[in-house]
C-alpha cells in the first residue's frame, strides 16, 4: 500500500464524503437502521452521529482501512456508541449467517472491487426479514452525462481509491438476490452531475 493510499486518501475521502448534500442524504437513511446493525464501509464514521440509539442494539463497523477505522473509533467515542470494528473487505464478512437485522451501506458500493460478491455476503448475514438500507451514487439516467461518467471513470478510480462513477446500483442490488422495496433518486445539489446522481432506499433478501 502506498503512502498516498494509507495516509492521504483516507483524509481526502473523509473530506469529500462529508460534503453537505451527502450529509443530508445520510440524515435520511441512517436513522432507519434498527436492531443488530452491520455498517459496511463505515469509513471515518460519518454516519455515526445519525443513528437512532433507541432503535439500535448493536453495531458492527466494517472497513478495510485501518486509518479510517481509527478515525471512526474516535467518532464512536464522541457519540457514546459502542461499535465493534472489523478490518476487512466486504467480499468475505466474518459474521455468521442470519446474524443481523440491518445492513447499512452508504457511498461504498461504488468502490468495492467484487461488489456482487459483497452484496451476496450482506444477504447471507441478514436475518430473514432483515433489510439492506443503502444510499449510493452511480449511473446517471441522462445519456450524455453517463457517457462522460464512462470517459472519466478510469482516471477517477485512480485518484479516488477505486471509486466508480458509473455503477448501476439497483441492478447490482437485484442481481445479488435482493428485492428493492423502496427506491428514490435525484441529482444532489451543488455536486457535479457525473458524481452526483444518488440512489437511496432499502431492499430485502429474496428467500
Amino acid at each position: 500500500m502506498s503512502l498516498y493510499d494509507k495516509y492521504i486518501l483516507p483524509r481526502l475521502l473523509n473530506c469529500a464524503c462529508s460534503a453537505r448534500p451527502m450529509i443530508y442524504q445520510r440524515q435520511k437513511v441512517v436513522p432507519q437502521a434498527e436492531g443488530k446493525v452491520l455498517e459496511v464501509g463505515i469509513g471515518s464514521g460519518l454516519n455515526l452521529p445519525f443513528y437512532d440509539k433507541s432503535k439500535v442494539k448493536k453495531i458492527w463497523g466494517l472497513d478495510p482501512s485501518e486509518e479510517l477505522n481509527r478515525m471512526a473509533s474516535k467518532v464512536a467515542t464522541e457519540e457514546n456508541l459502542e461499535v465493534d470494528f472489523i478490518i476487512s473487505g466486504a467480499e468475505n464478512i466474518p459474521l455468521p449467517d442470519d446474524h443481523v437485522d440491518t445492513v447499512l451501506i452508504t457511498y461504498t458500493m461504488c468502490t468495492i472491487p467484487e461488489v456482487e460478491q459483497a452484496n451476496q455476503e450482506m444477504k447471507r448475514v441478514l436475518k430473514p426479514g432483515g433489510k439492506m438500507i443503502f444510499c449510493e451514487h452511480g449511473k446517471a439516467p441522462d445519456p450524455n452525462i453517463h457517457k462522460w461518467q464512462n470517459r472519466v471513470n478510469p482516471f477517477w478510480k485512480k485518484i479516488a481509491g477505486g471509486c466508480n462513477l458509473n455503477r448501476d446500483i439497483p441492478d447490482l442490488i437485484e442481481a445479488s438476490g435482493f428485492k428493492l422495496e423502496n427506491l428514490e433518486t435525484m441529482y444532489l445539489p451543488s455536486t457535479p452531475k457525473i458524481a452526483g446522481y444518488n440512489y437511496w432506499g432499502y431492499a430485502k433478501p429474496i428467500p
